[in-house]
């Protein structure tokens, strides 16, 4: 068994949000128990409809994806997702995304006592009070929303902090003082493709969020970084597609992973993972508590 801030999971491996949706799909090609927990795709106050025109964008080591954060909004979760994902008897992580500090408040409270086991908050949304800067890129505004999500429910609360910034140990050290339980980093980088036949930005938002196996060093690098400073627990996410691959995020210091991009190639990958580990660890005769952070001690 796995605590991750509070939350109670028998494997440490998780969908990532937003690649995984609420579950249904993948529960006609594998079974969902097998997985530590699903964290479903962001969950607003209201239904959003996303960006327009072209929202993915395949790119030499991953992807870009301007979804837009579509979704149906609290009370079609509530209504037609959640009930579901409950009778699976499986972990569920809500991410909650908003475009103010009320809006994730009221979302955080609206999902107590519905049986979810914990909030993840995406800070990487617009904070269209501020003139769209990102909640996520200034520790001042993730501490404000934080704190106001804090006060709103007892559920552990994972911080998802976004890569965009100059220091991310000093973003980590907000939220964590802010009463994060836990925190999941990364989240996607910003990048750009260009149409090199009309000579504009392919994508509809013209930038996207950067994910798969090219960013997989960074995350690396940061959780290394913020697993020395911090004291909450740390979910790595950012291209993972193998066990050797999450073997890297536990010894830089993550006690559970998430896995996203990587599931559009290999659906089932999920599924293996915790298999995977458990030979992994037979095999070299130890466990995951003394692999986790490996890299820091030996540095």
């Amino acid at each position: 068994m796995i605590d991750i801030g509070g939350a109670k999971l028998k494997n440490p491996f998780m969908s990532a949000s937003g690649c995984f949706g609420y579950g249904q799909e993948f529960a006609k090609i594998m079974e969902l128990n097998s997985l530590g927990a699903i964290v479903v795709k962001g969950v607003s106050l209201e239904p959003w409809p996303g960006n327009k025109g072209v929202r993915v964008a395949e790119t030499p080591a991953g992807m870009l994806n301007a979804i837009g954060l579509e979704n149906p909004g609290i009370d079609y979760f509530l209504t037609h997702y959640l009930p579901w994902l409950n009778e699976k008897k499986i972990p569920v992580v809500v991410n909650i995304v908003g475009r103010s500090v009320d809006e994730y408040a009221l979302v955080a409270q609206r999902l107590n006592e519905t049986g979810v086991t914990a909030l993840e908050l995406n800070i990487s949304c617009p904070n269209v009070k501020e003139g769209g800067i990102a909640f996520g890129t200034s520790k001042e505004k993730a501490f404000e929303v934080v704190s106001a999500v804090r006060k709103e429910t007892s559920l552990p609360l994972w911080v998802k902090l976004s890569p965009n910034v100059t220091d991310i140990v000093e973003m980590a050290l907000a939220v964590e003082e802010a009463g994060a339980d836990a925190l999941t980093l990364i989240n996607t980088l910003t990048g750009m493709v260009i149409d090199i036949e009309t000579g504009k930005p392919l994508l509809g938002n013209l930038t996207g969020g950067l994910s798969g196996p090219a960013i997989k060093p960074i995350a690396v690098r940061m959780i290394y970084q913020v697993a020395q400073k911090v004291k909450v627990p740390i979910v790595g996410v950012g291209g993972i597609t193998s066990l050797d691959d999450a073997l890297e995020f536990f010894m830089a210091g993550a006690s559970a992973v998430q896995v996203g991009s990587a599931l559009f190639r290999d659906p089932l990958l999920l599924s293996r993972l915790p298999g995977e580990l458990e030979s992994y660890l037979a095999k070299k005769q130890t466990n995951l508590g003394a692999i986790i952070g490996l890299a820091r001690r030996n540095s």
